[in-house]
């Protein structure tokens, strides 16, 4: 009896566990904390943190690969859709679905704001290099500063995909802070006068203008860019099931069965990825670093943008609408309302903003294919 006891207890997870482990388990704690009492992207954080949780409970096999002939964990063949990139687009197609680039079509000024929020992509590059990254981990370090946390997860499983956990945490948590992070940027860069412009009602969008959109961005992204199509085309796609009228059963799976299947797939996947091993060291406090960084170039780039436009316009562009060209759709331009809304109470900035963060999602999305064309 005694022997079955002993060999029982050198069975379990505490006789098991180390001290990496029982720190990340306190991590995973803290971010489920965040996910669901503070509402920070709860519906990534939540899986994202249980798969943390469940990494890094000693002796599960639960991330084991297949050994001998037996198959290998759960979550092991969960993440080969991370692995093979197949999560991030699916879930680009149900983003797609849900978005309206009326507002884009209606200014396509506001595109080159979008692209201007890239800043925030390739400065943070440069600066990984100098800090002693290779140029993969620089990539998907870099593409943080995008907002969007299906493309940084795209671009470090191409690149770097030991990287992972470090990157897609802090690529999350930087867009659930949105609401922190940019408004102090956005005050420091602007004017209160500049705050206070308001922008001309924009224009109604046909019908046919939004169905022939996606389909003219594909093949320009496809022609010009082809390692950007996996991203681009089931973006586009999407969308276009959104605008005919004629699928809106498939509109309708993609904008909640499909994303929602695919966002626990993903996430619990990539949490998996932060174990002890791979989290608990100097590289990833660089990576959280520089991950804000990025996020804050990103928010600069566009506003700095939005005042030039200021300019060049005679003041018929609000420079906040800037601060929207990140891809955290919608968030980014919830805060170009707030923050223009205490300069003026009266002030509707919302629409206007929308063309930018919309732009900002297919800006990242190329971004991350210049990268993996140059680089993969």
């Amino acid at each position: 009896m005694m022997e079955f006891l002993t060999e029982f207890i050198q069975s379990t997870g505490f006789v098991n566990i180390s001290a990496g482990q029982i720190l990340m388990l306190l991590v995973s704690f803290i971010l489920l904390y965040l996910g669901i009492y503070r509402k920070y992207e709860p519906l990534l954080m939540v899986p994202i943190a249980f798969g943390m949780l469940l990494a890094n409970l000693p002796i599960t096999g639960i991330v084991d690969g297949p050994v001998d002939h037996m198959p290998g964990g759960l979550i092991y063949y969960l993440y080969q859709g991370v692995k093979l990139g197949i999560y991030p687009p699916l879930i680009f197609l149900g983003i797609g679905a849900m978005t309206d680039f009326g507002p884009l079509i209606a200014n396509p000024m506001s595109l080159l704001l979008g692209a201007a929020a890239q800043l925030g992509i390739f400065i943070p590059f440069i600066l990984a290099t100098y800090l002693g990254f290779d140029l993969k981990a620089a990539a998907s370090i870099g593409i943080i500063g995008g907002a969007d946390g299906p493309t940084a997860i795209f671009v470090t499983s191409k690149l770097k995909p030991e990287l992972l956990g470090p990157i897609a945490i802090a690529a999350y948590s930087y867009m659930a802070l949105v609401p922190l992070i940019q408004p102090p940027i956005m005050r420091a860069l602007t004017t209160p006068k500049e705050r206070m412009v308001r922008m001309a009602q924009l224009r109604e969008v046909s019908k046919t203008e939004k169905i022939v959109f996606p389909i003219v961005v594909t093949v320009l992204v496809g022609l010009l860019l082809p390692a950007a199509v996996p991203l681009v085309g089931a973006l586009m796609i999407g969308n276009l099931f959104r605008e005919t009228g004629s699928t809106d059963r498939l509109s309708d799976t993609a904008q909640h069965a499909l994303i929602n299947i695919l966002t626990i797939f993903l996430g619990v996947s990539v949490g998996s990825t932060a174990t002890a091993e791979r989290f608990l060291n100097p590289e990833t406090l660089k990576i959280i670093a520089l991950g804000l960084f990025a996020f804050s170039c990103g928010t600069a780039g566009g506003v700095l943008f939005g005042k030039l436009m200021y300019v060049l316009t005679k003041g018929k562009v609000n420079p906040l609408i800037g601060s929207a060209g990140v891809s955290a759709v919608p968030m980014a331009a919830r805060v170009s309302q707030v923050v223009g809304a205490e300069a003026d109470p009266t002030n509707f900035l919302l629409m206007h903003a929308m063309g930018p963060n919309v732009a900002g999602v297919i800006g990242s999305a190329v971004a991350a294919g210049v990268l993996i064309s140059i680089l993969g």
